[in-house]
């Protein structure tokens, strides 16, 4: 099954690489610094390996964090990319529609008459 969560974590810690800190990620990101070190915690905590070496100064990845950064930074620019599409498909579709909307829902009749 699909965890959202999991995109979600790396959508941070490809801000967090981009930014070069916790604190720029944050300001891009509309979150707290705290939020995303609580979402890089969460998101280290669930692929089991250290992605950030932290000091006062700067966030540098770990090896293990170069593996994995190089692994999905072209999944997340592919579903971008797929996005932008997508909706630049939708913009240039012109004319009205050919198809008519069909009610879903449809009024249930019991055989009485509403009082």
């Amino acid at each position: 099954m699909f965890d959202a969560r999991l995109l979600s974590g790396v959508s941070v810690m490809i801000a967090v690489v981009e930014a070069g800190t916790f604190v720029r990620a944050a300001d891009a990101l509309g979150l707290t610094p705290s939020g995303v070190s609580r979402a890089i915690a969460r998101l280290e905590t669930r692929i089991g390996i250290r992605l950030f070496d932290r000091n006062p100064r700067a966030v540098v990845l770990t090896e293990e964090g170069r593996r994995f950064h190089a692994q999905v930074a072209p999944l997340l620019t592919g579903v971008e990319e797929a996005a932008e599409e997508a909706a630049g498909a939708s913009a240039t579709v012109r004319g009205p529609s050919q198809a008519q909307p069909r009610s879903v829902v449809r009024p249930h009749h019991s055989g009485t008459s509403p009082a």
